[in-house]
């Protein structure tokens, strides 16, 4: 039987490459609008980053999502982003 590939992403913060699974997508949608996709489901163009706080702020700091998204980001923004990646670390 054949062993599946796991698609691997980099991390926009630590810029490590790892699981797909493991990481958070962050979306800018047809319409604009940013957000976290948790699920991977979402429509629209993604970026990943690590599941902490750390690597998000690092990725906020040096712009890597902006560039990767192609757009710029408000910082209440990234504030919700912190937060949810806050509640769903506490959820787990």
């Amino acid at each position: 039987m054949q062993q599946r590939k796991i698609p691997l992403r980099r991390c926009l913060g630590c810029n490590e490459s790892k699981p797909k699974k493991e990481l958070v997508r962050v979306v800018r949608s047809p319409a604009g609008e940013i957000s976290l996709d948790l699920v991977g489901k979402k429509p629209g163009r993604g970026a990943y980053v690590c599941p902490s706080v750390q690597c998000l702020a690092k990725a906020r700091k040096a712009k890597r999502i902006e560039r990767a998204l192609d757009t710029p980001i408000p910082p209440e923004v990234y504030d919700a982003m912190e937060q949810q990646m806050k509640e769903a670390a506490h959820d787990q």
